[in-house]
């Protein structure tokens, strides 16, 4: 213990001495390093960082140091030497050549438009219609643009539900039944009709008080004849599980290249398109007036849908608020308020605005 006291006085003594040969340029410098770093190590976050100014100060003390006490400084001199190194590089850097300017986000939208509305079309596809739009983009900028909003190529896409019937639409027909019931003699009167899916027009059949498989195969022999003259091409006819739905009924369509389709047992939703018409036929029409008999109601049908294809806007997938029969070509003029002619249907229960001739 005591030795060991003795040796640490006379490390201490010896230091002293060396201290007072020392110049005081040295011992300034050194105290100038030595509170440069207690600066440097006060920032931890989560360790000491040291900037540019720090970087010059500790580099042009370190020369004035003697050589023993410059390898236990923060600072090494291969620090100051990569310091350096860096410097060097920085100032011989050559500047980077500018790249592609930013499309604009008007630009971005019509890819991700043209994207998402042709799912089967790659980016050089795209590039290719931007062209001749007048547009000028490379292929490489339209995949970013396609990666940076999650959309993946075309091989991995997947149409969706949307789009999938939408290009069945057109082909597709649904018939169904519906009943009204007599006001003073409760005779129950059955209904036929077909509608498009994709237009949603809407054919009135037949009316009769006994609906029997004859009657309903007639009536598809009826329809086929006047689409054959008319030129529609329909594939499929969805049609419940009803017994009048027999199999001359699917003979009569068959021949005319219309395949039926059956729904499942117990799922009118298969059958949502026509399931719709009736409720729409009830709500806003049968349901609201006393019927006397077939011939009154056949009238008050005839009326109901000509106003449905033809002045009724419909909510539809793809119909956007308009009639079957309009043409989706044509935007109407604003019409002043003036000017709007009201026409009455089935005596005031529905009504039509026109603009004044």
């Amino acid at each position: 213990m005591a030795v060991g006291l003795l040796y640490r006085i006379f490390i201490s003594v010896l230091s002293w001495l060396a201290l007072s040969a020392r110049s005081q340029a040295s011992k300034n410098a050194e105290i100038l390093v030595l509170r440069q770093e207690v600066a440097v190590l006060r920032r931890t976050n989560p360790k000491p960082r040291i900037s540019w100014t720090d970087r010059a100060v500790l580099a042009a003390l370190s020369r004035l140091l003697p050589k023993t006490l410059r390898g236990h400084r923060i600072v090494t001199p291969g620090t100051l030497l990569r310091w350096h190194r860096r410097l060097v590089a920085n100032k011989w850097r050559q500047p980077k050549a500018p790249g592609r300017p930013p499309i604009s986000d008007e630009l971005v939208q019509l890819i991700l438009t043209m994207a998402r509305e042709n799912r089967a079309w790659g980016a050089v596809r795209i590039q290719g219609e931007l062209r001749r739009l007048g547009h000028r983009v490379a292929a490489a900028t339209i995949r970013k643009v396609l990666r940076a909003h999650r959309i993946p190529p075309p091989k991995h896409r997947d149409d969706s539900w949307r789009t999938f019937l939408r290009a069945q639409a057109d082909t597709l027909l649904a018939t169904d039944f519906f009943h009204v019931d007599c006001a003073f003699t409760l005779t129950r009167l059955y209904v036929a009709f077909v509608i498009e899916h994709s237009t949603r027009r809407v054919h009135l059949l037949g009316i009769t008080r006994y609906p029997t498989a004859a009657w309903a195969t007639q009536l598809a022999r009826d329809f086929t004849a006047d689409f054959e003259t008319a030129g529609p091409c329909f594939t499929h006819l969805i049609r419940d599980r009803d017994a009048k739905f027999t199999a001359a009924f699917d003979a009569v369509f068959s021949a005319a290249g219309i395949t039926a389709i059956m729904t499942a047992p117990q799922a009118p939703k298969m059958n949502a398109i026509a399931e719709r018409f009736v409720g729409t036929v009830r709500r806003e029409c049968t349901d609201r007036m006393l019927i006397s008999g077939e011939r009154q109601l056949r009238v008050v049908l005839d009326q109901y849908i000509a106003h449905y294809n033809a002045g009724r806007s419909h909510q539809g997938d793809g119909m956007n608020l308009r009639a079957p029969d309009d043409d989706p070509n044509v935007i109407p003029f604003p019409a002043q308020a003036d000017r709007i002619r009201r026409k009455r249907i089935l005596g005031g229960l529905i009504h039509e605005y026109e603009p004044a001739a």
